[in-house]
């Protein structure tokens, strides 16, 4: 049966979140059918145009199988 798998991080920690996705598919021995992924546009903090912008959301979605 096919399940799916959603991880969500920032744009900044993104090898914090690819250990975490590695860890998983080795410890979970899932067949994986797809990957598919979106990161979200960022926005200026305080909505000033001079503003510091926020890391933007990063999310990824994994189509898999159990093995």
């Amino acid at each position: 049966m096919q399940q799916v798998k959603i991880f969500k991080s920032i744009e900044n920690e993104i090898p914090t979140l690819e250990e975490e996705m590695n860890q998983w598919l080795s410890e979970s021995g899932a067949q994986v059918i797809s990957i598919t992924g979106n990161i979200a546009p960022q926005s200026a903090n305080g909505g000033s145009l001079g503003g510091t912008f926020s890391g933007s959301d990063v999310i990824l979605f994994v189509l898999y199988e159990n093995a």
